[in-house]
């Protein structure tokens, strides 16, 4: 590199932190979830990619610097889907997490008093997280359209069933106590939802490389450590904002001045959800990391017994895509 001139041996693939480590990932997903990416026209994303993938063949524009290509890194990364290279819907994005994530907490944590109410808001919930489960799977693996509808009416009714009878279990509790009911529906929604939605995983197995990206079959145990950690980033996303966003609620209506704003109170909870899920969301899908990995010795034996035979020991660890 000379004067922020780039040679034609730059990789744009190359990791720019270090993803073995959670700082590294943290940096790399605070880039790639900017909701202010969000706002990038498609024409900007499409040239973005155009860019990576001639960097990818060695065709690096003459005069192009190494933010320029970072940046466009930056772009692909948070639109488009790591194993087909199709532009991702944006509601889908992880880049829309936030500004669509603290609509809907900042909803489901105030108007949670009554049965409609909880209802309705865990219904919408449900299907944002339906596209966002859908958008952020493993692409390797099809699903079918009745398996994405077997998939959202089951989370949905998981979650209404969750929260309309703590609901209503909660009446005689405290009132903090009710408040949390909306982040158990959405956990209990979240072990359901992605399971489901991506059971062509479970199913079939998703495909593993060896460290060079090299195919070495189709593993099944790969998919099911990928969706738990998967399940465990997305109840992480949303534990810290939904848990003591009710507590600084409940203290902060004591006051006289927040009883004569009661119409603020929502638009409070959005700006207080946003706040957390600002963080949350790059440090909930920095908690493993997006290429996953699993010993040898810890898959199924047929498949174990097939890369033996090819090669040996020599790939003691197979690696896949885990999906966000």
């Amino acid at each position: 590199q000379t004067q922020g001139k780039m040679t034609p041996a730059f990789d744009i693939d190359a990791p720019r932190w270090d993803q073995g480590t959670f700082l590294g990932r943290l940096r790399h997903f605070l880039a790639v979830t900017d909701p202010r990416l969000v706002l990038v026209p498609d024409a900007e994303l499409e040239r973005a990619k155009a860019l990576v993938q001639g960097c990818r063949a060695g065709l690096v524009p003459p005069g192009s610097s190494q933010e320029q290509l970072c940046y466009a890194k930056t772009l692909y990364d948070s639109a488009f889907h790591p194993d087909s290279g199709e532009r991702m819907n944006v509601l889908g994005r992880m880049s829309f997490q936030v500004p669509g994530g603290m609509a809907l907490t900042g909803c489901m944590l105030q108007f949670y008093r009554t049965v409609p109410a909880v209802v309705f808001w865990q219904w919408v919930n449900q299907s944002f997280n339906a596209i966002v489960n859908y958008t952020n799977r493993n692409a390797a693996s099809p699903i079918s359209l009745k398996q994405i509808a077997v998939a959202y009416v089951t989370a949905t009714g998981t979650a209404l069933a969750t929260a309309v009878g703590l609901n209503l279990y909660t009446k005689r509790a405290p009132p903090l106590v009710a408040r949390w009911v909306p982040f158990t529906a959405v956990a209990a929604a979240n072990c359901v939802n992605i399971p489901i939605m991506r059971q062509q995983e479970i199913i079939h197995g998703i495909t593993v490389t060896d460290e060079n990206g090299n195919e070495l079959g189709r593993s099944r145990r790969a998919a099911a450590k990928g969706i738990t950690q998967v399940v465990i980033s997305r109840i992480t996303m949303a534990a810290p904002g939904m848990i003591i966003l009710p507590i600084i609620m409940e203290r902060l209506e004591r006051f006289p001045f927040m009883k004569r704003i009661r119409v603020l109170h929502a638009p409070l909870q959005m700006l207080l959800s946003g706040g957390f899920l600002l963080f949350m969301v790059p440090a909930a899908c920095a908690l493993f990391p997006q290429r996953c990995s699993l010993a040898l010795a810890d898959l199924e034996p047929e498949l174990r017994a097939s890369i033996m035979a090819e090669h040996r020991d020599q790939v003691p660890y197979v690696y896949f895509n885990k999906g966000l």
